[in-house]
């Protein structure tokens, strides 16, 4: 996991951004303390710590500069899927937070559209400031202003308070099947 660190501030104008920075709700910035910045995943957050960050959950394989930007292009050739933000350190240049929606299309409830938020995930030094329920609150808005009927989540039961606070409820239950064959290479995109 490459983590480059840099201490100029790189402005979204000056980054290949996932998505539009606009379709962020403005009450979620205007949330976030000054030496904060909420924005969409750039195809560089490769070298500020994105997997990093992420490796608070789970653990995280590096696959290296060029496929993470592989990865990065193919989410981005489904407009309207993929919505992965970041919150990013103005001093070092650096994610401290970051989550996704993806939006799913359905043939149910008249062509409806849900969200899946997945991968909230907040650096270990910057817990207890919040950015979780920011990160939340921004997706929740993105989800909704793409016209999902719901927005939905799978945590642990040791969240599940966290995940009311923002708003969600605890509904049905969780089922998983993990592939019983080793996935030993990162896949060509």
């Amino acid at each position: 996991m490459s983590t480059t660190i840099t201490t100029s501030f790189t402005p979204d104008a000056e980054l290949d951004l996932l998505f539009p920075p606009d379709l962020i709700p403005t009450e979620v910035r205007d949330a976030l303390p000054k030496d904060l910045h909420i924005r969409p995943l750039a195809k560089t957050d490769y070298h500020r710590g994105h997997l990093a960050v992420l490796s608070v959950l789970t653990v995280v394989s590096d696959p290296g500069a060029e496929a993470y930007y592989s990865q990065f292009e193919a989410m981005r050739a489904t407009p309207r899927t993929y919505y992965t933000l970041v919150i990013v350190d103005r001093a070092s240049d650096q994610v401290v937070a970051v989550g996704c929606v993806f939006i799913e299309r359905k043939f149910l409830r008249g062509l409806g559209k849900v969200g899946h938020i997945e991968d909230i995930a907040v650096d270990k030094n910057q817990q207890g400031k919040k950015l979780g329920l920011r990160v939340i609150n921004a997706l929740t808005g993105i989800s909704e202003r793409e016209g999902c009927y719901k927005t939905i989540l799978n945590c642990s039961d040791s969240n599940i308070p966290f995940y009311e606070k923002c708003g969600y409820e605890k509904k049905e239950n969780e089922m998983a099947k993990y592939n019983s064959s080793p996935i030993v290479h990162t896949p060509r995109l």
